[in-house]
């Protein structure tokens, strides 16, 4: 199965308008998903919020089983929740750390996720990478062997150098050892194959506004059912728990993670998101962006004083780069002057990470792109 360009790209208002090339900071949400949010919205100023989500029971339901069936959980495992970020924290703090248990992590860590660990004052030993600029798996395997580790933390897909962590050998690693593992998809789900059985993860964060091309404002939880009870959530509400004076009693699936008030209009269309994604194969829609991505860093190493920043040995749609007597903002405001959109990337996004001395570029490009649209940037440089 094929990705058909045109039909995509006729389904995405925003093609008509910029060449985005930023799809790791939000993509542009085809037509589906923005008729059912403004539907929802409509209805909700129509008839009245708690009418509206009455009325629209079955859409706000289909969101569990439509991102469920992207990964390959079970319903019970999914929480939506509002962010990757609150995903990953409703996960990370719920976990009950003895004194000195250890938590392993990489050089390419997320600056927020590096932040929770300050706060929460666990021990964090950082696993270097290998030569390709992935995590090492010898030096996690070691690190594991040496014990009194809790817990895995791994992002998927860097947001800075266009590399794909072995996540699934991690998961093999984890399991063995019988450790946490936690894996932060905000990057990769909806660019890569991302089913939670064969990475092996018991924790998957995730976001609406990337790959998923899904509303802002919107994300979710994956738990596996043998782990989820373990965990309690730092906050809960009416939704998480029930009240039974004078205690209360947590929801046995991963509902517990999910707070009653929340963007209805922003489900629904995370749901839809999911479920176009699925509809068109993520299969197809990998190949695609790895066409475009590797035919973007081909053409950037080509020209002369463009240095291409990416490691690994499978590469996202995430390109970044540099050039010669430019900055990145300069390239970025350039490339905006004729409607196409970049972002720089800085250090300070990077938790450990000793190479990320300096800001780059950073292209990122998803299957509605089109060569043409590659062109118009490298035009601009």
């Amino acid at each position: 199965m094929e990705i058909d360009v045109a039909k995509v790209r006729n389904e995405t208002p925003g093609c008509a308008k910029v060449a985005h090339l930023n799809n790791a900071g939000a993509a542009l949400p085809p037509s589906p998903v923005i008729d059912a949010v403004a539907r929802h919205l409509e209805l909700e100023a129509m008839t009245g919020g708690y009418e509206a989500a009455e009325a629209n029971a079955a859409a706000i339901d289909r969101f569990y089983d439509a991102v469920a069936g992207l990964i390959g959980a079970h319903r019970d495992e999914i929480a939506y929740v509002e962010n990757a970020t609150r995903a990953w924290d409703m996960a990370f703090y719920g976990i009950a750390f003895a004194p000195g248990e250890r938590v392993l992590t990489t050089t390419s860590e997320y600056s927020s996720n590096a932040i929770a660990y300050r706060q929460r004052g666990v021990q964090v030993d950082v696993v270097p990478d290998g030569p390709d600029g992935t995590i090492d798996l010898d030096a996690l395997e070691d690190e594991l062997r040496r014990g009194g580790v809790r817990l895995v933390s791994l992002n998927h897909v860097p947001t800075s150098n266009g590399l794909v962590n072995p996540a699934a050998e991690v998961g093999r690693l984890c399991r063995a050892a019988g450790v946490l593992f936690l894996l932060d998809a905000c990057q990769s789900v909806g660019q890569l194959p991302v089913d939670v059985n064969e990475i092996g993860c018991d924790l998957l964060s995730a976001t609406g506004r990337k790959y998923l091309r899904g509303p802002r404002g919107t994300g979710f939880l994956y738990a596996r059912r043998d782990v989820l009870t373990s965990i309690e959530p730092p906050l809960l509400d009416n939704a998480a728990a029930e009240w039974h004076a004078p205690d209360y009693e947590l929801r046995p699936d991963a509902k517990r993670f999910e707070t009653w008030e929340r963007y209805i209009a922003g489900q629904i269309g995370l749901g839809v998101a999911a479920d176009y994604a699925s509809g068109l194969g993520i299969n197809a829609i990998s190949a695609r962006v790895d066409v475009l991505a590797s035919l973007l860093r081909a053409e950037l190493a080509s020209r002369p004083g463009v240095t291409v920043h990416d490691r690994g040995v499978i590469r996202s749609g995430l390109v970044t780069f540099s050039v010669d007597g430019r900055t990145p903002t300069e390239i970025v405001q350039a490339a905006r002057a004729r409607d196409i959109n970049v972002n720089v990337s800085e250090p300070r996004w990077h938790g450990y990470d000793p190479d990320a001395v300096e800001a780059v570029v950073r292209a990122s490009v998803h299957y509605y792109n089109s060569e043409e649209e590659i062109e118009r940037l490298l035009a601009v440089l």
